[in-house]
This record gives structure tokens, C-alpha cells and sequence, in this order.
């Protein structure tokens, strides 16, 4: 079966609220492609529609070229993780996996296999319902594993892990996707995706916003900005300002500016003998190009501190 999902022209309203418009994107194998947008924006929609818990009022949702609801056994095709509440809490970790792997005509061995991929030996006689968030993670992420799925989908896996289950579930991904795997990932941790995917898919208001590599992304929210560090950031700006270039301060004693060259900057500076310590070329985090690309589509805002809405 070949590794892809397949988002087609979805469209999908839940009484007077669109949740989905036109929202189109392919997850390609061999790589871990981010799922990212506001609350609202419609990704939990549209996994559901891929896993055939919702239908779509317009459009397809193919895994490996076929709609979920005709897959014999789907756990050997797809594996999904969208809540890690979704258990029965009197269970062992165990049995909660040996009786989805006795639905799929799965062995107890495979069963093992993936307790161990998700280090969770020391906790396979224990109730799931005793477990922390971060070990409900992991017991997902090992039903999701059952059918050895060449594609992969988890929403937010990253919630409830300690540094060290976040390190772990980093390398995890690249390595499943390593393996020829498509891993679609939906999460709001900006920083772990760009430590983790290679494909961004971000979305807002129901439909795609820009679907492009992690490289090409930060690339382009760099642009010719420049990174300026003084302990003069008042007389910078000033000189800068005057020589035509946008400059905003970013953190004490530093300012990013666009508009004009580090060469320039330096001449500016030493011309005007304002100090500084630095001036280097601007290395956008994905935080910054994520929330630069979504500010038109953010459904709920707050005030900003010490402002009261009228």
C-alpha cells in the first residue's frame, strides 16, 4: 500500500459554522509533515474526516488511495492517535493493546513489540487509568504502532511529556519517517516541530494557508531582516530610521532591521558612534513564521495585558 494521505477539496459545516473550506493537502512518505493552525482552524476536522469519524459534506480523503471505511484492517494501513484519554481506565496497558491487536487479526507478540518502541515495560501490569498524560501518550503511540501502518497520524503527541519524553518522541518521529513512513503530526509546540518535521502544512479557518518545507519557510520569514545588539538601542533607532530602514525592538539592548545591509548598518553606526555588539543576519524561528502567517486567521484573541475589552 502506498504511504500517503490524500486531503481533497474537504468541506464540512457543522450547523452554521464552516469548519472546513476547501482545505487540500498530500503527506508524502519518508518525512514528518506538521499539522499546524489556531484553535479552530479546522485540523482535528480534518483528521476525523481522514479516519471516517466525521464525512465530509464535499471533497475526499484518501489513505494510500483508498477511503478508511473501505480498509479491511485498518490498523495495518493507517495509525492514529487523536486523544490519549481514549481508554478504558480499568484496563492494564497490556490488555488495553492485546484486545485492539485481537480485532485486527494481530499477534500477542506484536503486542510486545510495540510496548517496547514506546518504553513501556515498566508499566504493562499498571491500570491505564492510573497513568499521567505523558504515559497515555505513549501507550497511544504504541496502538498506533500495532499493524506496523506505513502512514502515521497524531495529534499533539507532544502534550504531557517531560523533557525527556519530548527528546524521545523527536527522535521517534524522524525515525518512523526514516523508515519510508508518512507521519502527519498536528501540534501547537512551534519549537519541537522545528526540531522535528520537514513539511509544514499550516491552515486557518478551514483551509490552507501555505504547504511547504520547514527550510523554505523559515527562509522566507527571515528575509533581509538584520539582528542588531546595543547597549544604545534609542540612538540606533534614531540613525537607523533616518537612513530609510523599519527597525523594531525585539528584546533589551536588541533591534531587528530590515530595509538596509549589515555592511550599512555598521558604517551607519560607526559614522553616527553609536556602540554595538552585534550585527548579524536574522534567523527566523518557526514560532515567528507561524505566527506571522496566521495573524489573519486567529479566531479567538486575548487582550493584551492590562487592557479590558468594552
Amino acid at each position: 500500500m502506498e504511504a500517503t494521505i490524500e486531503v481533497t477539496g474537504l468541506h464540512k459545516r457543522f450547523g452554521s459554522t464552516t469548519a472546513l473550506d476547501g482545505m487540500s493537502f498530500t503527506v508524502t512518505p519518508g518525512q514528518v509533515t506538521g499539522f499546524v493552525g489556531p484553535n479552530g482552524a479546522g485540523k482535528s476536522t480534518t483528521m476525523r474526516v481522514i479516519l471516517g469519524l466525521d464525512a465530509a459534506d464535499e471533497g475526499s480523503a484518501l489513505v494510500g488511495g483508498r477511503p478508511y471505511r473501505s480498509l479491511r484492517h485498518p490498523l495495518s494501513h493507517v495509525g492514529a492517535l487523536l486523544d490519549a484519554a481514549a481508554l478504558q481506565p480499568s484496563r492494564s496497558a497490556r490488555n488495553h493493546l492485546l484486545w485492539l491487536a485481537h480485532s485486527q487479526g494481530l499477534r500477542a507478540k506484536r503486542v510486545d513489540q510495540v510496548i517496547e518502541q514506546a518504553g513501556l515495560q515498566s508499566a504493562v501490569r499498571r491500570k491505564a487509568g492510573g497513568f499521567s498524560l505523558g504515559m497515555r501518550q505513549r501507550l497511544g503511540i504504541a496502538a498506533a504502532l500495532l499493524g506496523d501502518p506505513p502512514v502515521l497520524m497524531l495529534d499533539e503527541p507532544f502534550n504531557g511529556l517531560d523533557p525527556e519524553g519530548i527528546v524521545w518522541m523527536r527522535g521517534f518521529l524522524r525515525a518512523l519517517a526514516a523508515q519510508g513512513r508518512a507521519v502527519l503530526v498536528s501540534s501547537h509546540l512551534m519549537s519541537e516541530l522545528q526540531d522535528t518535521a520537514d513539511h509544514l502544512v499550516v491552515v486557518g479557518r478551514g483551509r490552507v494557508i501555505a504547504d511547504t518545507s520547514v527550510a523554505d519557510l523559515l527562509a522566507v520569514a527571515s528575509g533581509d531582516r538584520v539582528t542588531l545588539r546595543t547597549s544604545a538601542r534609542p540612538e540606533a533607532m534614531t540613525v537607523l530610521a533616518h537612513a530609510g530602514a523599519t527597525v523594531a525592538a525585539t528584546g533589551r539592548g536588541t533591534l531587528t532591521v530590515s530595509g538596509l545591509a549589515a555592511e550599512k548598518i555598521v558604517a551607519l553606526l560607526g559614522e553616527s558612534a553609536v556602540p554595538f555588539s552585534e550585527v548579524s543576519p536574522h534567523h527566523a524561528s518557526l514560532e515567528e513564521a507561524y505566527m506571522e502567517l496566521t495573524r489573519d486567521a486567529v479566531e479567538f484573541r486575548a487582550e493584551p495585558a492590562g487592557e479590558v475589552a468594552t
